[in-house]
C-alpha cells in the first residue's frame, strides 16, 4: 500500500479511520459514484474498483497528468486509497469472480442505467442469494422507478428538472450555469454515502442487508428546502430575484472597482446595521435588507461597492461582523489561511518516486479518528492479479483469463 504524507503541520497517527472494516465493491466510473467511494476510502473503508479496460473513462483522459506518468490528476484524486482491477462484465466468467468477491466485499455501489446489472446477472436479487447480508446501492439520475428511469442525463438536466434553476440566475439573463456538479456530488455522492451507512447500521442491528436506490434528481428536489416548503403550503411560484436569497434583497454579489466581487450575506439586523454603517449609509438601516424600493437601494449600494477594489473592501470589513467576504479564485481559495488551518490540502506521496502531489483533503474532522490517505489512484489494472490470487485463483488461471479477454 502506498504510504501517504499529510501536510507538514499534520502529525502521522496510527489510528484506523472511522469506517475501518467496511469493504466496498465499486462498479462506478463517473464522478458521483467515484466521489462517494473516495469519501469512504478516506474514512478508512477498503474499496475495490471494478473497471473495464476497454470502456472509455472520462476522468482518465482529462488533463492535467502527473509528470512522467499516464495518470490523470483526476484519477489520482478520485482513486485515492482504492485498489482496482479490470474485468469484462459481459464475459459470463465474470459472474463467478464477483460471487467470490462479495463474500469479502459485502457492500456494492453501481452506477449503470437501470437494468444493466440485471442483464449481466449481477443485480441485487441474484447477489443476495450468494450473500444474504449484502448491501447494494444503485446510483442513477432518475432512480429505479418512474417514467424517466431509463433516460440519459447529466448534472444540468437533473437541476433543470428539480425546479431550482427556475428561480436561480437573473431576470434579464435567465438561468446561470454553476461551476460544480451539484446534483452529482451534493445529491448523488453524499446521499449514496448516507444511504449505505444507514443500511450498515440497520445490518449491524438486524443482520439483514438491503437495496439502496439513489436518484440524483430526488436529491436535488429535496434541496428546495425553503422555496419548495413554502410552495406546498401557499401554492405561490417564485422566479429569479423573487426571494430574499436569490437576488430579491441586498443579499447578493457586488462588483468592485477592479472587476472582482464581494459577497454580502448580512440578513440579520445586527449584520445589516454593521454593513450600512461601514459603507457610510446608515440611512439605509431602517429599510432593512429587503427595502420596499429595492432596485433603487441596490443600485446605490452597487455604486458604493464599485468605488473601491475588492481587497480594499476586505481591509475595511476585516474587523466588522457584517457577513462580507471576497469572491476568491480557486488559487486564492486553496491558499487561504482558513483553508490551510483547516488542513484542506494534503500532500500524497507518488509510488517509488519520493515525490508528492497536492490533493484536496476529506472535509470531515474527528476527535478520535483520522482520515486515511493511502496513496494516489493508480491505473485500473494495477491490482488485478493481486486480487484474483486473494480470492483463490492460480497464476496459471489468471494468465489464461488474460489471454482470453476476461480482463478487458
Amino acid at each position: 500500500m502506498i504510504c501517504a504524507l499529510f501536510s507538514s503541520n499534520i502529525s502521522e497517527v496510527d489510528m484506523a479511520g472511522p469506517l475501518d472494516g467496511l469493504k466496498i465493491l465499486d462498479f462506478t466510473t463517473l464522478l458521483p459514484g467515484t466521489y462517494a467511494t473516495l469519501v469512504f476510502s478516506d474514512l478508512g473503508a477498503e474499496i475495490l474498483r471494478i473497471v473495464s479496460r476497454t470502456r472509455p473513462n472520462i476522468e482518465a483522459s482529462m488533463p492535467p497528468f502527473i509528470p512522467n506518468t499516464n495518470i490523470s490528476a483526476h484519477v489520482a484524486y478520485l482513486g485515492r486509497g482504492k485498489r482496482s482491477m479490470t474485468l469484462n462484465l459481459k464475459d459470463s466468467r465474470a459472474i463467478n469472480i464477483v460471487h467470490r468477491l462479495i463474500k469479502k466485499y459485502d457492500i456494492i455501489i453501481e452506477q449503470f442505467r437501470p437494468g444493466v446489472m440485471k442483464k449481466l446477472q449481477l443485480d441485487y436479487q441474484r447477489l443476495q442469494e450468494v450473500n444474504p447480508s449484502i448491501i447494494y446501492c444503485s446510483l442513477t439520475g432518475y432512480g429505479q422507478t418512474g417514467p424517466f428511469t431509463f433516460k440519459a442525463g447529466h448534472d444540468i438536466n437533473y437541476l433543470a428538472r428539480s425546479g431550482i434553476i427556475s428561480y436561480s440566475g437573473r431576470k434579464e439573463t435567465g438561468p446561470t450555469l454553476m461551476g460544480i456538479q451539484i446534483a452529482d456530488l451534493a445529491s448523488g455522492s453524499f446521499n449514496s454515502v448516507i444511504g449505505i451507512l444507514s443500511a450498515v447500521i440497520h445490518r449491524n442491528r438486524s443482520g439483514k442487508g438491503q437495496y439502496v436506490d439513489i436518484s440524483m434528481t430526488d436529491g436535488v428536489i429535496a434541496f428546495n428546502a425553503l422555496v419548495g416548503t413554502a410552495y406546498l403550503l401557499d401554492g405561490q411560484e417564485i422566479g429569479p430575484e423573487g426571494h430574499f436569497l436569490n437576488g430579491g434583497s441586498l443579499y447578493d454579489f457586488y462588483e468592485t472597482k477592479d472587476g472582482k466581487f464581494v459577497s454580502f450575506g448580512g440578513l440579520e439586523p445586527k449584520f445589516f446595521y454593521a454593513f450600512c454603517q461601514t459603507i457610510g449609509r446608515p440611512d439605509l438601516i431602517s429599510g432593512g435588507v429587503s427595502p420596499p424600493d429595492l432596485q433603487r437601494v441596490k443600485e446605490e449600494v452597487k455604486e458604493i461597492i464599485k468605488a473601491k477594489t475588492r481587497d480594499e473592501w476586505v481591509g475595511i470589513f476585516s474587523n466588522v461582523d457584517a457577513c462580507v467576504e471576497p469572491v476568491l479564485t480557486i488559487s486564492e481559495a486553496l491558499n487561504d489561511p482558513q483553508v490551510k488551518e483547516r488542513r484542506m490540502v494534503v500532500e500524497i506521496e507518488l509510488p517509488k518516486r519520493g515525490e508528492h502531489i497536492k490533493q484536496l483533503a476529506n472535509p470531515i474532522k474527528f476527535s478520535e479518528t483520522q482520515q486515511e490517505y493511502r496513496g494516489i489512484g493508480l491505473p485500473a489494472e494495477t491490482h488485478t492479479k493481486e486480487i484474483m490470487m486473494e480470492i483463490g485463483y492460480t497464476e496459471k488461471e489468471i494468465e489464461e483469463f488474460e489471454k482470453t479477454g476476461l480482463f478487458n
